[in-house]
């Protein structure tokens, strides 16, 4: 499914009148894109975990690291999700002290 199809799909389900909303909102989505795994949900945010390779070039090894990142929780995307979910983030212009990313759907 192409990214216009899903925005439509999205938003001919539900409205909503959240101005950070990725998809009803103002703001706009640049940079890196996250998939992981949702390991808490809060109001208005969810914090996702996932992991990636790391270099070492001293010892000449890779390591796997955890990073987690807080995200902004739109309202028409909040009933969708639950905690375990595999959901994609993409970066964002800063909306608080430590939300940088929005949450754009649902994997699985």
């Amino acid at each position: 499914m192409e990214k216009n199809e899903t925005k439509n799909k999205i938003k001919e389900e539900t409205e909503c009148s959240d101005p950070n909303c990725p998809i009803h909102g103002q703001i706009s989505v640049r940079g890196k894109s996250f998939t992981g795994k949702i390991i808490k949900i809060f109001p208005k945010r969810a914090v996702i975990e996932f992991q990636r390779i790391v270099k070492y070039p001293k010892y000449e090894r890779f390591a796997k690291a955890t990073t987690k990142i807080h995200a902004h929780l739109s309202d028409c995307i909040k009933h969708q999700i639950n905690i375990g979910d595999l959901v994609k983030a993409t970066e964002t212009r800063r909306i608080s002290k430590i939300k940088h990313a929005v949450i754009i759907g649902k994997i699985r």
